[in-house]
């Protein structure tokens, strides 16, 4: 997870000089900033790849830092993690209903930090460069959560939607079970590969319910891709 860019919105000095240590370590570029003001002008300068924020702040609160992200169009998949010593479930849910992708409380272990973080950047989008994504027929409304083939809805569950969209940003190009473990799934650590193998079976029966062409190719000994070559 190297080169990505974290944005900590935080006003204990300890615990973002702690933050900012262990993330340091494994490679990103962190930003610090007490103020949930300075935050807001942070992200649209240089939009971060993730946003751990604290949800008692200088200045607006994280809970309404989080609610602003989330109604700007540029930053409404931004993974946020909150991070606060508030336990109780009612503001824990409160943080998630705000749009926060993740949740935990002080005091916290680091490597748990690292490892909920990550988790979040594994689930995220690296790229939305556009809200639709297509391909052979195939159309993915990203940001309505919608998928048709050949102007057929198709439903899909949460991993093969995943699966889904990975393939149609990359079609044509051949995936390992590992590869697509570790890019699909958040948690892959107590998964064995050949969990990828049925979630493709499920994807293809789903995209192939109506009789048409399989899409997705098996490549013996390498994995599998979306290519329209294996429908002819």
């Amino acid at each position: 997870m190297g080169d990505k860019r974290l944005l900590v919105v935080e006003d204990d000095r300890a615990i973002a000089e702690l933050v900012s240590y262990h993330f340091g370590k494994e490679g990103f570029a962190v930003t610090v900033t007490p103020s949930g003001d300075e935050a807001l002008l942070l992200v649209s300068e240089q939009r971060p790849d993730l946003v751990i924020l604290d949800w008692m702040i200088e200045g607006i609160s994280g809970i309404e830092v989080c609610r602003r992200l989330r109604r700007n169009p540029g930053t409404i998949s931004l993974p946020i993690l909150m991070l606060t010593a508030r336990g109780e479930e009612d503001d824990r849910v409160r943080g998630l209903e705000t749009g926060a992708d993740d949740f935990v409380t002080k005091p916290f272990s680091p490597k748990e930090l690292l490892a909920r973080a990550n988790a979040l950047l594994r689930r995220a989008q690296p790229t939305l460069v556009a809200d639709k994504l297509s391909y052979a027929g195939l159309e993915m409304d990203v940001g309505a959560h919608r998928v048709r083939r050949n102007g057929r809805a198709i439903a899909l569950g949460p991993t093969e939607y995943r699966l889904l969209r990975h393939f149609l940003k990359n079609p044509a190009k051949v995936f390992s079970r590992q590869q697509l473990l570790d890019t699909v799934w958040p948690h892959n650590e107590d998964i064995e590969l050949r969990t990828v193998d049925v979630h493709i079976r499920r994807l293809r029966l789903a995209l192939s319910a109506a009789g048409e062409p399989d899409l997705i190719r098996t490549v013996r000994s390498e994995g599998y891709s979306l290519d329209s070559d294996s429908a002819e």
